[in-house]
């Protein structure tokens, strides 16, 4: 993530994976959420934040998910069903299960069927936020699979030339396996910056760069400023002469694998809620072999990073390559909380009478 949306030093407060990872989990739990869905859903929000995707870790989400259960949107105890099925594809009703929860098993289903037929799809409907999908997409790897999750709904995104917002943020994720190399993880909203990241700059103070938001009228925004009220996205690309259309195409072939072909819904729902999801695995041995494969990718990954720099630049990196050095990091020396996410955790634990979060020393 780009330093401009990092925690600043004399806000941070540095926690423990561990203390973190078992703080969230009673909270779930204390949702009325079994210990192994919470502990799944945890660990979902807890991966994001070690590997320094601040947007969808416990400072944005874990509070968001708090008022969703509170209002009746997650349900803790889902009864969700197959609705469709065939040897390589599914359709699930998630019965309002946190998507956290959902997702992973549905891409574990997904899983299950590329290992007899090759490549495993599975649509989810009636579901709710996930997360980060890099989280899901990366659960095929230890199988030696190629993974792939996008989630859809929601209207925070103008279309190109459009002035109000129809479409959502609508993420793709891709992960896919090397050897000796970090794997290749693609994790890109198809708006020019995820809506959470607009919340991190309320928190941190930032300013708004430009080309993240359009104004009030659906004007692209092309001059840092002060954050505005609302959230009007920008497809990636900003404006059409920058290639918008391309990341306002993205949004709705995301929506129609995850809400369309699953039976969920798009743009704004009444009542609101229905998240839709896609996830689909794709098993490297039903193409090739899983080791010559991954020797390719070892070599590919590192002919990219051996391009020289450009000026002004030290280094190049592909996907998945910061993310995993920054796990390295935070592993050792802790994940970086605003004060502001502290207070709110130790607000809320009092409240549901469970422990302090541990802080590091």
């Amino acid at each position: 993530m780009l330093e401009h949306f990092h925690v600043p030093d004399e806000d941070r407060v540095m926690i423990r994976r561990a203390d973190l990872f078992k703080t969230t989990t009673d909270i779930f739990e204390s949702m009325g959420m079994s210990r192994e869905d919470a502990e799944l859903a945890a660990d979902g929000l807890v991966t994001a934040d070690i590997r320094g995707c601040e947007t969808h870790g416990v400072s944005n989400m874990l509070r968001v998910y708090l008022q969703a259960f509170a209002e009746g949107k997650i349900n803790p105890t889902p009864d969700w069903k197959i609705t469709h099925e065939t040897s390589a594809v599914a359709t699930i009703d998630a019965d309002k299960a946190h998507g956290l929860v959902m997702v992973p098993k549905a891409m574990d289903l997904a899983i299950e069927k590329a290992k007899k037929v090759g490549i495993g799809a599975v649509t989810i409907h009636n579901s709710n936020h996930a997360g980060m999908m890099a989280y899901h997409a990366m659960r095929a790897m230890p199988h030696d699979m190629i993974g792939y999750a996008i989630t859809g709904g929601g209207a925070v995104m103008v279309p190109t030339y459009g002035a109000e917002p129809r479409v959502g943020a609508v993420p793709h994720a891709w992960a896919v396996p090397a050897d000796k190399m970090p794997p290749f993880v693609l994790d890109i909203s198809s708006s020019s910056v995820a809506a959470n990241k607009i919340q991190l700059l309320r928190r941190t103070g930032a300013p708004l760069l430009p080309g993240l938001m359009a104004d009030e009228e659906g004007t692209p925004i092309m001059e840092e400023r002060p954050v505005p009220d609302g959230v009007r996205l920008l497809p990636w690309g900003s404006t059409r002469e920058l290639g918008s259309h391309k990341g306002y195409g993205m949004a709705v072939i995301g929506q129609v694998f995850s809400g369309i072909l699953s039976a969920g819904l798009f743009g704004v729902s009444t009542p609101p809620g229905n998240g839709s999801q896609f996830v689909a695995a794709y098993s490297i041995d039903a193409f090739r072999d899983v080791a010559e494969f991954k020797s390719s990718m070892d070599e590919f990954l590192t002919y990219l990073v051996e391009t020289p720099p450009a000026p002004g630049h030290d280094r190049v990196y592909y996907a998945g390559l910061p993310e995993h050095e920054e796990t390295i990091v935070r592993e050792r020396d802790g994940i970086p909380l605003h004060r502001e996410v502290i207070e709110w955790f130790d607000s809320t634990t009092d409240d549901l009478k469970l422990d302090l979060i541990e802080r590091m020393s």
